[in-house]
């Protein structure tokens, strides 16, 4: 018998919908979940367990108030997940990962929990981010560091990495994420999800104040298009989604496309990287499905400006600069947070609007060369999932040092972040949307070894065939793997 961590979203909230499982059954089993595995994953930084029964017996009682009156119910009708801890909701702390900050708990939900909510979801708790959501890595002073559920020495990436890790464990369906610069994608590739990144705009709910450059979106963590399109369907406005909504539209195969694979990078000269074997042998599987498929792969040589990366680093850390931070508690910062806040508080105003000036010429000159091919594909990550505190350096024996002995190599911490994520950032930028998907296991089969990754960059408004196109590419992943148990038996 199939176990209820074992259902994807989408047959979960069916199951639920038809009266076969309630929502209190599905809270308290993901709950249960949770207490057995969080303790050595260090997904969650709190968890909400009392409020979520409440919420849970509230969602079972308004079930059958709306099956008497044959009203719809909400379209995540009792769903369990659990939002990263940027993400304020009512109630709980909200720590942004930093030691620095008064832990009050906030008054009122933000928009993006507000708007899931109001879907029908429960909220079971908050997961683990890097301070202030700044890096490609979920560790930080505050809680235990979140790791890989496929190796448990391993980072579930940043900065949804929290989420990524409890999505990939079985202690939740499903997640949203936020992605300013990578922050969806790199940990749904480090944990083997699909992560997508909608374009600017799309999601009223995933901005981010203070975010003058226009960087941050909200978007789905998951374990199957279909369930990233069950959230989409949460998280955009019914009158911008495509015809019958995202799950409604997924069954349709894309037309045969025109795919650009590129390894070029925007921070290439800053930061020279060669991508690891795994990562080459993820991008080679993905276009040994591509073309299996009738899509046509070509190479696509793109130019950046070589003035991209002080431009973005400008525009990324301009936020923090400007955090409400007591002077007295400065010192309760992470080398990196506290190296980065003192360069923004240095630069003058017009240095910014010049950085955010430039980016918006980077964007319109690198959506120009995107737009020669239908989408343009690159790996997800340059490298391997990287043990936890490799960035910081404090990985002793597999075990990440206490956080006072961080050193204070911010600079160094930063590189590492650039070379292991190169393809992200730009992204963001550009303002679009873009996909990550699960297609090479480091080991021999899948399931073994570490997941890798590929990332499908689409033309504005191309939401609804990326997710197409992850379909069809499980779809013919399920046909190698039938193929290979064959050969094996």
């Amino acid at each position: 018998m199939v176990k209820i961590h074992e259902l994807g979203a989408v047959a979960l909230r069916d199951a639920m919908a038809a009266g076969n499982l309630s929502a209190s059954d599905a809270t308290e089993h993901f709950l249960m979940r949770i207490g057995e595995q969080d303790h050595s994953l260090g997904a969650f930084v709190t968890v909400t367990a009392d409020q979520a029964i409440l919420d849970a017996r509230g969602a079972d009682a308004s079930y059958v108030r709306r099956r008497k009156e044959g009203t719809e119910l909400p379209i995540l009708h009792g769903m369990p997940l659990a939002f990263k801890d940027l993400t304020d909701v009512a109630g709980v702390v909200t720590t942004h990962g930093s030691a620095a900050l008064d832990r009050k708990p906030v008054p009122e939900d933000g928009a993006l929990a507000a708007t899931l909510k109001s879907a029908g979801s429960i909220s079971l708790g908050k997961t683990q981010v890097p301070e202030f959501g700044l890096t490609a890595y979920s560790e930080n002073r505050i809680a235990p560091p979140s790791r890989n559920p496929h190796a448990w020495s391993r980072s579930s990436g940043g900065s949804s990495g929290g989420s990524a890790a409890a999505v990939a464990a079985g202690l939740i369906p499903f997640a949203p994420g936020s992605d300013g610069g990578g922050s969806i994608r790199i940990p749904a590739a480090a944990c083997g999800l699909l992560g997508l990144k909608p374009g600017r705009g799309l999601v009223p709910s995933g901005e981010s104040v203070g975010d003058a450059a226009r960087l941050v979106v909200a978007g789905p963590l998951a374990r199957s298009a279909a369930d990233a399109a069950l959230m989409m369907d949460a998280l955009v406005p019914r009158e911008i989604q495509p015809k019958g909504g995202y799950l409604a539209a997924l069954g349709k195969a894309p037309e045969a496309l025109r795919i650009g694979v590129s390894l070029d990078s925007p921070w290439s000269k800053t930061f020279p990287f060669t991508p690891e074997q795994e990562a080459l042998d993820a991008l080679a599987k993905g276009i040994e499905l591509l073309t299996e498929t009738g899509h046509t792969v070509l190479d696509a040589p793109i130019r950046y400006d070589n003035r991209y990366p002080e431009a973005f680093t400008t525009a990324w850390t301009a936020g923090v600069g400007s955090a409400r931070i007591l002077p007295q508690r400065e010192a309760l910062l992470t080398p990196l947070t506290r190296t980065f806040r003192r360069r923004a508080q240095q630069r003058s105003a017009a240095k910014v609007n010049e950085a955010i000036g430039f980016l918006r010429r980077f964007a319109h000159d690198t959506v120009a060369q995107y737009a020669q091919w239908d989408m343009v594909l690159t790996p997800a990550l340059a490298q391997t999932p990287r043990p936890v505190g490799w960035f910081t350096g404090t990985t002793r024996g597999g075990e990440q040092a206490p956080a006072p002995e961080w050193p204070g190599d911010a600079d160094d911490d930063y590189r590492k972040q650039c070379e292991f994520a190169p393809w992200s950032s730009m992204v963001n930028v550009c303002g679009l949307p873009a996909i990550t998907v699960p297609v090479h296991w480091t080991g021999q089969m899948s399931g073994a070894g570490l997941p890798m990754g590929i990332q499908f960059i689409g033309k504005p408004g191309s939401e609804m065939l990326l997710l197409q196109l992850a379909a069809q590419l499980e779809m013919q992943l399920e046909v190698h793997e039938k193929d290979a148990s064959g050969l094996d038996g």
